[in-house]
């Protein structure tokens, strides 16, 4: 009898062991904002350190079986500069317009501009797990690279029209933060846009914008881009400004 009791309980005992090896970790979003900035910081330049850009100016990540990338550069040899907010954009060599079109990413100013972009935009949560912190799987919030193949006009995270803002209904859904990525704007002032590239001319990316959440929608309530939150999730912008013109009144 003691035989069987024993054999009961050792075999409770693997399981229960068995059980605990096969659980899957759950990230646990951390309470100390000054955690999550550093770990978007961290997974940020991971993703540089990972990333390279193909002869388009597509974020390609290096393969650990292909030997074609292997003289590739890292997003972080291309000169990324980090700005105050954490924001980091990176302009691709010889992918610019000349003279260019200077942008105005105020959507509050009367001289504000109007774009027409070709765009690839992924959201990430960074988390750590065994004390390293990455970027989980990218979330699409755009792509008409791969999708439609034609370039959108003023993306909402961009600039977000104001009879949306007046027909709202709730207090948050009236402020631009509601819809507009803060540091997608900031970004963006560093780049030109052409001014009137053609739709069907072939894109030439000039390069990235990153966003740490802390300067996107961090922890506040935002517009259902996703059907998913995106509450402290990170961005990457991959893109080429095909027109950049003063935004019509009839478009505001």
């Amino acid at each position: 009898m003691k035989k069987i009791f024993l054999y009961i309980v050792a075999g409770s005992l693997c399981f229960s062991a068995c059980k605990k090896d096969d659980e899957v970790e759950t990230f646990i979003e951390p309470e100390d904002v000054s955690v999550r900035n550093s770990y978007d910081d961290q997974a940020i330049q991971k993703f540089m350190e990972n990333n390279y850009l193909d002869a388009q100016g597509n974020i390609k990540a290096f393969s650990s079986t292909d030997t074609s990338d292997d003289n590739e550069k890292k997003l972080s040899e291309l000169n990324p500069v980090k700005l105050p907010s954490g924001v980091v954009y990176i302009i691709r060599s010889n992918a610019q317009p000349s003279p260019g079109v200077t942008l105005e990413t105020n959507s509050a100013a009367d001289n504000a501009t109007q774009i027409r972009v070709m765009m690839r935009a992924n959201y990430y949560l960074a988390a750590e797990s065994d004390g390293n912190v990455t970027f989980g799987s990218a979330g699409t919030l755009l792509n008409t690279i791969n999708d439609s193949g034609s370039p959108a006009t003023d993306p909402p995270y961009y600039y977000v029209k104001n009879n949306v803002l007046e027909s709202a209904t709730t207090d948050a859904a009236k402020q631009r933060s509601y819809y507009e990525i803060e540091g997608l704007q900031e970004g963006l002032k560093y780049f030109k846009g052409y001014e009137n590239k053609d739709d069907g001319d072939p894109y030439n990316l000039q390069g990235v914008i990153i966003i740490p959440s802390r300067a996107a929608f961090a922890r506040d309530s935002h517009y259902n881009y996703t059907g998913l939150s995106l509450k402290n999730n990170s961005f990457v912008f991959n893109f080429e400004i095909y027109k950049a013109n003063i935004r019509p009144a009839n478009d505001k």
